[in-house]
């Protein structure tokens, strides 16, 4: 069979980069790994390409030689999902569908004919058999959560990697935490489901093999969930490896901040070469962390945790809330003193919303204050509760928050603050392509020229050459990561100008 596999477009996001990747002339952030292990799943006879939309155009041609239009989706994507779907049962396809956006949301899909859900593991072996047989049924379902240690290395061949930032790699999934708003558990579970050493290096040797020398992505939602299988087998095999290859990668991954209580376990992650992670801080409130159910949070003293985590040379990337019934209007400025003492250079700030499925849902549809479906925009103003705070107050202070930490001034003076904690291990210099050249020249032209805060460009990197002349680079790369969320700021202010000016 001719299987044509469609990812949908990302909006422009947070977590696009988009203006960011114009800067090494990338076109998307991370491919569609789930598209690409589901591809290895299938049957070898199987004729499969893969349309990553984020990356080159749908063709009507395409669709029309292809028997089935495997499509998968994350919840942020479901605008263009719905619109290639149409286009697709325009043109006469079948379409098969799957991946977190269907798995919660499949009602909203009439015209789908067939939904492969959950994890793939268990219901796409069923659905390939009945449809071997002429009998492939509409849903396939199942609450079963498989161990993945026979799942297959994703076939990288279906796509182009020199126009990504970054590959990714799945080592478990699961989170042992329940946060009240997170919907991890609802789709993966409280128990973390892992691969063995021997599937992780084959997937590193995959990724190698292909060419690819920079930024690997660990994509699980917490990496550390199980501490004594990452301690005893798998950091140890992913150091020997990294070590016979001369380090071809660098690795970023998603924790819980309780990393931080574990010394060995950060200086096993620093020595594979982990360089960054990204962590739900939530928020800096107590009493909205004992509402949301963040107890791994409100046990620690969460600033001197993220500094110990990036002197030890891990930077931290951090998520944000706002909107928790305990907060207050003292949480923006809360919010906002926070982020800038720690040095968490990006932050994520959104609005609090309720994903399909998860406690918090329940919570708000017993309440009566539910509006509607999350849109999966981590940093949009569509609300889809009553929140408890006026919605006018809340999206003004919202806006206020975003507008002030990726302001110039704040932006360039936290990484600052970040630089100056930061300790990383000793790197082999970096192989510089073209690329890096024409970054570094955009960068003076765009940030050091044309932009209103172009003094603070200047001062921040003689201050780096000055005193951290091995962190440059990096100065360079997180300044060009400012433009785009100064960019994505500005969208998101004027979204909250029109609504609060339409509210009036």
């Amino acid at each position: 069979m001719k299987i044509l596999m469609v990812y949908p477009e990302y909006p422009d996001t947070f977590w696009s980069f988009k203006h960011a990747l114009k800067f090494v002339s990338k076109k998307a952030a991370f491919p569609p790994l789930g598209l690409l292990t589901v591809a290895a799943m299938l049957p070898g006879d199987f004729e499969v390409k893969l349309i990553d939309m984020n990356m080159s155009k749908l063709k009507d041609k395409d669709i029309k030689k292809a028997d089935l239009i495997f499509i998968s989706a994350m919840v942020v994507q479901r605008e263009s999902a719905k619109k290639t779907i149409k286009r697709c049962k325009k043109l006469g396809a079948t379409i098969v569908a799957g991946g977190p956006l269907f798995t919660t949301q499949y009602q909203d899909f009439a015209c789908v004919d067939h939904f492969v859900l959950n994890e793939a593991e268990i219901t796409l072996p069923l659905f390939l058999e009945d449809l071997k047989n002429g009998c492939a049924r509409h849903i396939y379902t199942s609450d079963e959560r498989p161990e993945i240690g026979s799942t297959p290395v994703p076939r990288w061949e279906l796509v182009k990697m020199s126009k990504y930032s970054s590959m990714a790699l799945q080592y478990s999934r699961g989170c042992p935490f329940d946060c009240e708003f997170c919907d991890i558990v609802v789709l993966n579970g409280r128990r973390p489901r892992t691969k063995s050493k021997e599937q992780v290096i084959r997937e590193l040797e995959a990724i190698y093999k292909s060419g690819w020398r920079e930024g690997v992505f660990i994509v699980d939602d917490n990496f550390i969930g199980n501490k004594k299988k990452l301690k005893a087998e798998i950091l140890p095999a992913i150091i020997e490896w990294m070590q016979v290859r001369n380090n071809p990668f660098t690795f970023n991954t998603q924790t819980s901040i309780n990393l931080a209580e574990d010394d060995d376990l950060i200086r096993l992650m620093v020595k594979a070469n982990f360089s960054m992670v990204f962590i739900g801080i939530e928020s800096p409130s107590a009493a909205s962390l004992a509402e949301c159910g963040k107890t791994q949070n409100k046990s620690q003293d969460l600033i001197p945790a993220i500094k110990k985590l990036q002197h030890y040379g891990l930077e931290v990337q951090g998520g944000f809330i706002i909107g928790f019934d305990s907060d207050t209007q003292s949480i923006f400025q809360e919010i906002i003193n926070f982020i800038q003492k720690s040095g968490v250079v990006t932050a994520m700030v959104g609005l609090l919303n309720a994903p399909t499925g998860t406690r918090l849902y329940q919570r708000l549809k017993n309440e009566n204050r539910l509006l509607g479906n999350f849109s999966g925009n981590n940093t949009d103003i569509s609300i889809n509760f009553v929140p408890k705070m006026k919605f006018d107050t809340l999206v003004a202070g919202y806006r206020r928050v975003v507008n002030t930490i990726y302001a110039p001034k704040q932006y360039y003076e936290r990484i600052t603050t970040f630089l100056k904690e930061y300790k990383p291990k000793p790197q082999r210099a970096a192989r510089l392509k073209m690329m890096h050249y024409r970054a570094l020249l955009k960068s003076f032209w765009i940030l050091g020229v044309r932009e209103k805060g172009r003094i603070y460009f200047w001062k921040l990197l003689a201050w780096t050459a000055f005193t951290r002349p091995r962190l440059i680079a990096l100065s360079v790369t997180l300044s060009i990561y400012g433009f785009h969320f100064r960019k994505t700021a500005d969208s998101y202010a004027r979204s909250i100008d029109l609504t609060l000016g339409m509210a009036q």
